[in-house]
């Protein structure tokens, strides 16, 4: 009997993807939280940085993914449509009441970890997973 190692694997690459976008995202808003003193614009900006980041490679290396980007895209954008205000709210409320701008950002980013594989994976790539082509040729197991 044989164990199916590819939800594990795509749990792990989508994981150090995610850690690679945390870094865009917790750089960016530190950088940003220097100029702008507004807890949701730098966290506005740096979510955009991150999730353009995380979907480029979590579609081609995670997924495998030849679904169509636009509508892949739309997917993400509508899971952000609610994500966004939800923690965007929610966080400016935390800091209002004294809570630590980098704790709000690390809860949030937690969150959006586990909900954002989630929904890629059984909602955005379902059913497309492993079907992209490059050179005319499938994208081998990596």
């Amino acid at each position: 009997m044989s164990i199916d190692r590819k939800p594990y694997t795509q749990a792990l690459k989508f994981t150090m993807f995610s850690i690679s976008a945390g870094v865009i995202q917790i750089a960016s808003f530190a950088l940003l939280e220097i100029f702008i003193k507004d807890y949701w614009i730098a966290y506005l900006i740096s979510l955009v940085l991150s999730i353009v980041w995380n979907f480029t490679f979590n579609r081609r290396y995670t997924f495998r993914s030849a679904a169509n980007i636009p509508v892949a895209m739309s997917k993400v954008f509508a899971f952000y449509l609610v994500f966004t205000p939800v923690t965007t709210i929610l966080g400016d409320m935390a800091e209002g009441a004294g809570v630590n701008d980098f704790a709000i950002l690390a809860v949030t980013m937690l969150s959006n970890f586990i909900l954002e594989f989630l929904y890629c994976k059984f909602f955005v790539y379902r059913g497309q997973e492993d079907t992209l082509v490059v050179g005319g040729l499938p994208v081998a197991e990596e």
